[in-house]
């Protein structure tokens, strides 16, 4: 379809009990972005997350993924990591690599397969056998193989040490389809600022700033984790994980 805005939410609400994890959401999001979700623990990052791919249905208001609301057509444009990884310990990667062939179109084998040859992981290694960052590695690696348009990255880096952070970062980078828009979700905002294009500031489920980067950084004179934390009056002990 290709709608010229990729993500479009109005009026989004999420409730849990009767407290609002989003609270009347308005936001919208164009193609070809590298994008920071920023918020403090319970700011509603990954309610949002979820909403967009499909997981929960909001109480209230809509979205919309080039055009749609979810359902069968954005699950096959939508590329989702979720904060924890999901693979059965008996699944070899080859497994998971078949797995994916057979539910998404755009999965590219021979990509992934390029990509566990780069980072020495191989194809007939079992989950069980594997380490949480390895295993949060061929996650990745499965995420970026297939040519999405929206890319969802819940906590991508949380789990990995600080040198297996830039190849990852790298990986995101020269992977993902320059069509298509990549949403990051993060409490390593240091890490990441290098990367992104624009920003959402999220605070008790509602958007309190949407801003190009480099237009924050002009404006302010200061990084954006600076201006994160300015905003947020927090030290790192509160950020979300």
């Amino acid at each position: 379809m290709k709608t010229e805005m990729l993500v479009e939410c109005l009026d989004l609400t999420k409730n849990f009990s009767g407290k609002k994890a989003l609270d009347a959401v308005n936001l919208k999001i164009g193609r070809g972005k590298i994008i920071g979700l920023l918020g403090p623990n319970g700011s509603g990052k990954t309610t949002l997350i979820k909403i967009l791919n499909g997981l929960l249905e909001p109480t209230f208001g809509s979205v919309l993924i080039d055009g749609e609301k979810p359902g069968p057509y954005t699950k096959s444009i939508v590329s989702y990591l979720p904060d924890r990884t999901y693979f059965a310990d008996w699944m070899k990667v080859s497994d998971i690599f078949d797995m994916f062939r057979d539910f998404y179109a755009d999965f590219d084998r021979k990509k992934a397969e390029e990509m566990c040859g780069l980072l020495n992981i191989g194809t007939e290694e079992k989950i069980k056998n594997m380490s949480k960052g390895t295993k949060e590695k061929v996650q990745l690696i499965l995420v970026m193989s297939r040519k999405a348009q929206l890319y969802l990255l819940d906590e991508p880096i949380a789990g990995v040490d600080p040198a297996a952070r830039d190849y990852i970062l790298s990986t995101i980078i020269n992977n993902y389809n320059e069509e298509g828009t990549v949403i990051i979700s993060t409490h390593l905002i240091a890490d990441i600022e290098r990367v992104l294009d624009e920003v959402v500031f999220l605070r008790n489920g509602q958007v309190v700033r949407h801003e190009a980067v480099d237009d924050i950084k002009e404006k302010e004179g200061k990084s954006i984790d600076d201006v994160f934390k300015d905003t947020f009056r927090m030290g790192v002990a509160g950020y979300d994980r």
